[in-house]
């Protein structure tokens, strides 16, 4: 064979082609071309290898089908991209198209935390059965407040993270089979009641809401939202609307493990909180302000952020080329 002639007859066809494996964008028609042409070039590759192999032209033909390769499937090149298209686009549209379950499982959460803590006021013996005066003086007096600062800043930030981002996976891990995303949620809500009423029952209701509010506005949300996204995935298999079954809890899953990631993030921040601000020596109101401006971001972030990506057709899942899923509604 004489590859000379070859490659003049083909070399048109191997431009056109490496021209279009180039781009980092292509039209609808360029799209259908570089598949046609792909698969000439490959069949071009078998003939060279078989008649006659040059060890030049092989690899030429194999480095311009990987390229080609690389902008049919659409392989992104860069992670800091990816990373900052998960952060602007991915996470806050999540966060924005699931916005009732976790609003409502908050509001929700803290009508339980007003009425355990009005039942905690009323009914002393809730804590007294469990704790001896002793005990109970100790915790107001100086334990609760204590507990801020019991450990270095930097190992009580991060202690409080992991402990607050299991809890946050846990509820979302668990959704699957629903009951334990309100087990995890009740425990915590709970519990923060019966403290709220102890610490108020002892005259302690500034100092209480001086250490909870700058971290714990956060924190809690962020927990909400892990339940919120936890009980959307349990309702996706009951109730899985015009899709089938597995696909629809499939599709909700993968949003729901991009969410949990998202969420660390978020926790990281309130553990940041938790760990530098809380216990400072900031004046009271300074620290709550910082709770309230992060929570106010936070927010921003999802009805500003979150609704635009949402409206642009983002939707928190993985793309559709890449799941093989119709994209999901709601």
């Amino acid at each position: 064979m004489d590859l000379d002639a070859y490659a003049g007859a083909r070399g048109a066809q191997w431009r056109r082609l490496d021209e279009l494996a180039r781009q980092r964008r292509v039209t609808g028609a360029e799209g259908d071309e570089l598949l046609d042409l792909y698969q000439r070039v490959s069949t071009d590759l078998s003939v060279v290898r078989s008649a006659s192999p040059d060890p030049a032209l092989v690899s030429y033909l194999s480095l311009l089908l990987a390229r080609a390769r690389v902008t049919m499937v659409g392989t992104r090149t860069s992670t800091w991209t990816d990373l900052l298209g998960f952060f602007t686009r991915t996470f806050p549209a999540a966060l924005y198209r699931t916005r009732w379950w976790w609003l409502s499982t908050a509001a929700t959460s803290l009508a339980v935390v007003v009425l355990v803590a009005l039942w905690t006021l009323r009914h002393p013996e809730v804590y007294t059965s469990q704790l001896t005066p002793g005990q109970v003086n100790a915790y107001v007096g100086t334990d609760f407040q204590h507990y801020y600062s019991e450990f270095p800043h930097h190992e009580f930030a991060t202690m409080v993270w992991v402990n607050n981002a299991w809890v946050a996976a846990q509820c979302i891990a668990f959704g699957v089979l629903g009951l334990p995303v309100l087990y995890v949620l009740v425990s915590n809500v709970e519990a923060l009641g019966v403290v709220a009423a102890l610490m108020m029952s002892h005259g302690r209701t500034a100092l209480f809401f001086g250490l909870i509010l700058p971290h714990g506005l956060l924190e809690l949300t962020a927990v909400f939202v892990a339940g919120g996204v936890g009980l959307r995935l349990f309702w996706s298999w009951v109730d899985p609307g015009p899709r089938p079954r597995l696909r629809a809890l499939a599709a909700e899953a993968r949003m729901a493990v991009g969410m949990t990631l998202g969420l660390a993030v978020v926790l990281l921040v309130s553990g940041t909180i938790e760990g530098f601000v809380t216990p400072s020596g900031l004046p009271t109101w300074s620290r709550i302000g910082i709770g309230i401006v992060a929570e106010a971001v936070f927010f921003a972030y999802v009805f500003v952020v979150g609704r635009r990506a949402h409206h642009a057709g983002v939707t928190g899942d993985v793309s559709v080329r890449d799941a093989g899923d119709a994209p999901i509604q709601g």
